[in-house]
């Protein structure tokens, strides 16, 4: 390709139309940025600064103004809403509805605004309603994950299962987990009330939605202890050794318990000993040492403890370790031993928490849905410190 020399002679004028484009891009900002208010600004910059009290007083005042800034309504009530004064967020998302000229894009807009209002006043009715009024407009999803929120607030496990499966199937992504915790929860009522026939078929769907689900066993072996049928029960705690190891402490209890109702208290701790063997846990450790203590004496506890502590070093093991000594310490060994068991005990408390994997929130006992984040199963089924070590 050969160069012309003429070409040169375009470059000046193509960069003259670009410098021109330009001026008329800045001169067309400059004359819409002098048509709005000065207040606009003032709150902006409020904003900008994390001051939300001050550009709030600055947007009322533009509002006060000129009351057809639609989107400063909009601002002005997520302002009052995040500051608290539910209210006021609530009178300026009504005002909104209640003009006759709104577009129907921002009437669903002020609608959505005005639901999530009530949710953050706790008025859940009049959020369920709103947010009901959404399904076939552009919110229409975020209506349903609103729902579902309230359905589980209000604990209507039914109407969440509905919720999530047409959140689902409107294609939010997978709910099969929460689905099948909600049908845990009615079967978890039933149990409750004495009910076991009638919460063994929810059981059965908490497993059709999610075969993973070990609440869902454990649950199963719950119903069939209630009704009589330990060799059942057994089978189905057993179970939970295939869903997720680390999952067996939180069953362990149960084995042993049933293992010893039926007469065979060895098979139970020789089953649990090959669980332990397989994933280290606190929880497990001290279910087999009360059994070992309780079948093989002081002595072999004393081993077993001494054995899992060298396998997996942990303040929680040596605390463990030192309550397993205290049982046959020599007299005048026992203050001693009881004070340094006294000292790791009160430090070991707290490590000894489960912690939430999505927010953090830590907890002595067990959750399968987290009371900080309503997350569910984000609880791994170890303590803190545990995780820890393994990382």
């Amino acid at each position: 390709m050969e160069f012309e020399i003429w070409w040169l002679l375009g470059i000046p004028f193509f960069f003259s139309l670009g410098w021109i484009a330009a001026r008329v891009d800045i001169k067309h900002l400059l004359n819409e940025s002098r048509t709005l208010p000065r207040g606009y600004f003032k709150g902006l910059n409020f904003l900008l600064n994390e001051q939300p009290d001050k550009a709030i007083d600055a947007f009322i005042e533009i509002v006060k103004l000129d009351p057809e800034t639609v989107e400063l309504h909009f601002a002005l009530g997520n302002l009052f809403r995040r500051r608290g004064e539910i209210e006021r967020a609530v009178r300026v998302h009504q005002n909104l509805l209640a003009r006759p000229d709104l577009p129907m894009e921002y009437q669903a807009h002020a609608r959505y605004e005005l639901g999530q209002d009530y949710l953050k006043a706790g008025l859940l009715d009049r959020a369920e309603e709103t947010f009901n009024r959404l399904a076939d407009t552009q919110y229409g999803a975020q209506a349903r994950r609103a729902l579902l929120e309230i359905y589980q607030r209000e604990k209507e496990w039914q109407r969440a299962i509905d919720a999530a499966t047409a959140l689902q199937e409107s294609g939010a992504g997978s709910r099969q987990k929460e689905i099948a915790q909600f049908y845990c929860e009615l079967a978890q009522d039933e149990l409750v009330h004495t009910h076991p026939d009638a919460a063994l078929p929810l059981l059965e769907r908490a497993l059709a939605a999610d075969r993973k689900n070990v609440r869902a066993t454990m649950l199963i072996g719950d119903v069939y202890l209630a009704k009589g049928d330990v060799e059942a029960a057994l089978l189905a705690w057993r179970r939970v050794e295939q869903q997720s190891v680390p999952h067996v402490a939180l069953v362990a209890q149960r084995l042993m318990d049933g293992y010893r109702s039926a007469g065979r208290p060895l098979e139970g701790v020789n089953l649990l000993k090959s669980y332990l063997a397989e994933a280290s846990s606190i929880d497990l450790l001290e279910v087999v040492f009360k059994a070992v203590l309780e079948l093989n004496g002081e002595e072999a506890a004393n081993q077993l403890v001494s054995d899992e502590l060298r396998r997996t070093p942990t303040l929680l093991g040596l605390d463990k370790l030192l309550e397993a000594r205290l049982i046959n310490a020599p007299p005048e060994m026992v203050p001693e031993l009881s004070f340094v068991k006294n000292l790791v005990h009160n430090y070991t408390q707290k490590l000894a928490r489960y912690q939430c994997s999505h927010c953090g929130f830590k907890a002595r006992q067990f959750y399968w849905q987290c009371p900080g984040c309503n997350q569910w199963e984000s609880y791994p089924p170890r303590r803190t410190e545990e995780l820890n070590v393994m990382n």
